[in-house]
């Protein structure tokens, strides 16, 4: 029961060895694990010390920068699917979260604060004087922490099913969420979140602990509604039509970044600077593996807003 509670988790690196299905017919059957073809090669990785945690990053593409930031559990090959669209046309930084991936977990807790000025560091050590961000469940908080504390740093954000407070969950995820902890740790042994850690950590017999540290950090309540209105740069909601976040916690989430509080108008001169995107036939759990993902939000960090018009 609790290996199924965690992979119902926005933590869920599950998808990490799915393919999205193309016809009709094969829609309509549940996603099965396959085996994603590898990333290709990076131009350039690493790590770099932010706060005391060194972060492993890889850098693809060349453009306009973009830094990417995996889900809970997961990794950069979380968005293998999606990465090599993204770097076409822009430089992406990926980077593997405290504790995720390549990164070392070390002894502090997992933090999105803490995390947020990490990636200060982390950009400017890198030699980057402002970005774009795009960030996927925890790696949505952790942007969306960089850009109210850092708001220089952020050009524009994208958040891919993210939300602002604990209440923004369907109630039963909350009693899930709050039993993640080493107890389970066996029982994710035969799962690709583990596999996954235990093939590239730099620390396998640290997963135990890991667990611990995101049970503690997704046990505590917050309610950020206050710095969502602080942002000045362009934002970009991305859901799933049947994510783990309530409809209501969405619509509130964008009339609070001010969209969707009046019409558009006519000359679209009411139009807010910050966009909503639903994917349909999408999940908290697949949204990251969905093709259309990056062609959703590539007009929005291109900066494109023209839109044709009846006239």
């Amino acid at each position: 029961m609790l290996k199924i509670a965690l992979t119902a988790l926005a933590l869920s690196a599950a998808a990490l060895l799915t393919t999205p299905t193309k016809s009709h017919a094969q829609e309509a059957k549940p996603m099965t694990e396959t085996t994603q073809p590898a990333l290709p090669a990076a131009d350039k990785s690493g790590y770099v010390e932010a706060n005391g945690i060194k972060y492993y990053y890889e850098i693809r593409g060349t453009g306009e920068p973009l830094l990417l930031l995996h889900g809970g559990l997961g990794s950069i090959e979380m968005f293998g699917p999606v990465l090599p669209k993204l770097a076409e046309g822009r430089q992406v930084i990926a980077v593997d979260l405290h504790g995720h991936g390549r990164t070392e977990l070390g002894n502090r807790p997992v933090d999105l604060i803490a995390q947020g000025d990490d990636f200060a560091v982390i950009l400017k050590e890198l030699g980057y004087s402002e970005v774009d961000v795009m960030g996927y469940s925890l790696g949505a908080g952790v942007g969306f922490r960089l850009a109210v504390q850092h708001p220089d740093l952020v050009r524009r954000l994208v958040l891919v099913s993210a939300g602002y407070a604990q209440d923004g969950f369907y109630p039963e995820m909350l009693p899930q969420q709050a039993a993640v902890g080493a107890a389970i740790a066996d029982m994710m042994k035969d799962t690709p979140m583990y596999k996954t850690y235990a093939a590239i950590s730099p620390h396998p017999e640290d997963f135990p602990k890991l667990l611990d540290a995101m049970g503690a950090y997704m046990r505590k309540p917050y309610d950020w509604s206050a710095d969502v209105k602080t942002l000045k740069m362009s934002v970009m909601l991305v859901y799933g039509d049947s994510d783990m976040y309530r409809p209501e916690h969405i619509v509130k989430f964008y009339q609070l970044l001010g969209g969707g509080l009046k019409d558009a108008g006519w000359m679209r001169e009411n139009m807010s600077q910050n966009r909503l995107a639903i994917i349909p036939n999408r999940t908290h759990y697949d949204v990251f593996l969905a093709p259309q993902l990056a062609s959703t939000v590539l007009p929005f960090l291109n900066g494109e807003t023209a839109a044709e018009s009846w006239q």
